[in-house]
């Protein structure tokens, strides 16, 4: 073959990741206010309901990381894309079901239904079409997997900075209901298919080894931190901190991020920000989270982890205080810079870590864990914001609450070294 066939894996993969907007946190933070007005209900229930549905796929992650382990990347892909796209039809008629079951108090009925579609989305798109896209380039690659990724984060930052605007465009165009059946019929002809078609499991049974038949040998400048000596099952990672301080970071962010990105309109509001502006943030975010991606990616083939989770700590502490002062111009460089770069090291340490620190043979398992742990923590965030505005008339008190965890977080990544080392 002349070319190495993990670059396909990479360029399907990335779109696996692109598809699972709906069932990301900026893919419903532009639906939330439409289905307040639509179903009826609060700001807190909608929270509530969000927290309810998020945590409870979260805790089937782990289970359906170990069906990874067995079936592999290119069945999880394909099933989790037409799971993914049976939820979105179902949240596009969630008005006509509620209209459907007069048989029940409304807001009862209306928080019934969209805790159900919470659920299903955040299990299928967020959870697993993410994690088996990820996985599948982490199978295919060792000593380019931070390269891989990185080049897969170019096109996921710049389509879920984007994606806000686009989903916009697309309610004006279809309506919020049509906007949700047209991203599910994407959803089933084209990533479905191109699942089936290009992913395969790994190099191996493509008679293939891992980065190609040009990758650097054993002499080449290699970084000692990325060799794998021996593949941990997911007890003994678990009992590793190494894995706590990474799954632990990713879960702050994943539950800061989801917060502020889910009440960004309102967030923004506050701070004499029009909805338009405050949205078109999240583009000088995505050059910056691009940039950021692309070097932990070069860096990671040179130095330890942990000081990628050093940077990523620091910059998540820095976004927390932007948002905190984003009524200031210097709190919006802070708030833009952090989450830029938090964001970045997020998306390329999140994917290189669990197999360069473990191995792959128990990578669904361990990454399974590891994605129930930032599902579970993306719920608690929008509730914890909600109530923090609702009870003291801000989001100040639930901000200065989240600027602990990173630095706490930025004190134990000294201690984060690869168990591969001892």
């Amino acid at each position: 073959m002349p070319f190495f066939y993990g670059w396909v894996i990479v360029a399907i993969a990335t779109l696996g990741v692109i598809f699972s907007i709906p069932g990301q946190t900026m893919g419903f933070a532009v639906f939330t206010e439409i289905l307040i007005e639509q179903l009826g209900l609060s700001r807190v229930q909608l929270s509530t309901a969000y927290f309810i549905g998020t945590v409870v796929s979260g805790f089937t992650l782990p289970y359906l990381g170990r069906v990874f382990d067995r079936v592999g990347a290119r069945r999880m892909v394909v099933y989790s894309s037409c799971a993914t796209a049976l939820v979105l039809f179902y949240l596009s008629q969630s008005r006509r079901l509620l209209d459907a079951v007069p048989f029940i108090e409304r807001t009862v009925a209306a928080f019934i239904i969209i805790t159900l579609g919470f659920y299903l989305i955040r299990a299928s798109a967020q959870g697993v079409l993410t994690m088996s896209a990820r996985n599948a380039i982490g199978k295919w690659f060792d000593r380019r997997r931070g390269i891989a990724l990185a080049i897969s984060g170019v096109a996921v930052s710049f389509s879920f900075s984007y994606a806000p605007q686009g989903l916009k465009w697309m309610i004006g165009r279809f309506g919020w209901s049509g906007a949700w059946i047209a991203l599910g019929v994407l959803t089933l002809g084209v990533m479905a298919t191109l699942g089936w078609l290009f992913i395969r499991d790994n190099p191996e049974e493509c008679g293939m080894r891992m980065d190609g038949p040009s990758a650097p040998g054993d002499g080449g400048r290699q970084n000692a931190d990325a060799v794998v000596h021996r593949d941990y099952t997911r007890a003994e990672a678990l009992r590793t901190w190494p894995f706590w301080a990474f799954n632990l970071a990713f879960a702050f962010w994943s539950m800061f991020g989801t917060a502020a990105t889910f009440h960004i309109e309102s967030i923004g509001a506050a701070n004499g920000y029009s909805k338009d502006e405050i949205i078109g943030y999240f583009v000088p975010m995505a050059f910056i989270s691009v940039f950021t991606n692309l070097f932990c990616g070069w860096a990671s083939t040179y130095t330890r982890m942990k000081y990628l989770l050093l940077l990523m700590n620091l910059a998540a502490l820095a976004g927390v205080w932007g948002v905190i002062r984003l009524d200031t111009e210097p709190g919006l460089v802070f708030y833009i810079t952090g989450f830029g770069v938090s964001g970045g090291c997020f998306a390329a340490l999140s994917g290189i870590v669990w197999p360069r620190f473990f191995g792959r043979v128990s990578l669904g398992a361990i990454s399974g864990i590891g994605m129930s742990s930032m599902v579970i923590a993306s719920a608690i965030g929008p509730l914890v914001f909600s109530l923090s505005e609702k009870f003291s008339g801000s989001y100040d008190l639930a901000l200065w609450i989240s600027g602990a965890f990173p630095a706490l977080l930025l004190v134990g990544s000294w201690w984060a070294d690869n168990p591969q080392r001892r």
